[in-house]
């Protein structure tokens, strides 16, 4: 008995120092790796500018690129005016969203995207021209789709009205019917669209049976429910409860450092 007992201990002895290494060794490994991740998301979320802002060609380099042209701030959807004490490349909308102390909860009769929480503040990405002036803007926009969040991205034109391009980079939709949010086709339909109506209220729509105006594009086939959601989240995000009041600053000339 004791000879069988000395085994088990010996046996449950090297189980655990094989798990304490394991552990030793994945842990380091995490840490390792975390710059790495943190640089590849980086470098993705600049392409994923570039590419909402039509910029993006097969080939280029990304980092120098972004840096050329685009300017990013992070600024407060509070008083809409640029944070000083934040910076761009450390600051993450995501996060942002979910943190108590840079969101706030919205009334379920004004969440129309389905947000649950609306962050306090965004990174806006100015696009710049080859001349180095302003000539239109990126911004984070997500909403509820069928199955999850949709993150996008719109890039606007300098009058902050016309749209010049969406990108949508993660979701969960179903492949072949609210997946076809990435469809460049789908996407280049955008193209040239208005946001807003004479009055300045949202006017855009997603409208089944071939869009014709200005303000319309096709809804997804065979996905109501993920073109509703689209739908939504521009609804809201290009409000007077988001983004509304940081546009028409920006037409103005008038986003100023806090």
């Amino acid at each position: 008995m004791s000879n069988k007992n000395e085994s088990l201990g010996k046996t449950i002895g090297v189980v655990l120092a094989l798990c304490l290494v394991c552990s030793i060794l994945v842990a380091g490994s995490a840490v390792a790796l975390k710059p790495m991740q943190e640089k590849n998301a980086a470098l993705a979320m600049q392409r994923h500018i570039l590419n909402a802002a039509g910029i993006l060609e097969a080939g280029m380099d990304i980092p120098s690129v972004y840096d050329e042209r685009i300017k990013a701030h992070v600024v407060s959807l509070e008083d809409y005016q640029v944070v000083q004490d934040k910076d761009p490349k450390d600051f993450d909308n995501r996060k942002a969203a979910g943190d108590p102390e840079t969101s706030t909860k919205l009334d379920k009769s004004e969440d129309i995207a389905g947000l649950g929480t609306m962050e306090t503040m965004t990174e806006v990405y100015l696009v710049m021209d080859e001349s180095g002036n302003r000539n239109g803007a990126v911004l984070h926009i997500r909403g509820q789709g069928l199955w999850g969040t949709m993150y996008g991205l719109i890039s606007l034109e300098d009058d902050m009205s016309t749209v010049r391009g969406v990108h949508f980079y993660e979701h969960s939709e179903t492949p072949g019917l609210g997946g076809e949010i990435t469809n460049p086709s789908w996407v280049k339909t955008w193209e040239g669209k208005e946001l807003y109506g004479d009055d300045g209220k949202v006017k855009f729509d997603l409208v089944k049976g071939g869009a014709s105006g200005e303000h319309e594009v096709d809804a997804l086939s065979g996905a109501t429910l993920t073109s509703n959601g689209v739908d939504a989240l521009i609804d809201f995000w290009m409000s007077d409860k988001a983004y509304g009041p940081l546009l028409d600053k920006l037409r103005k000339g008038e986003l100023t450092n806090g």
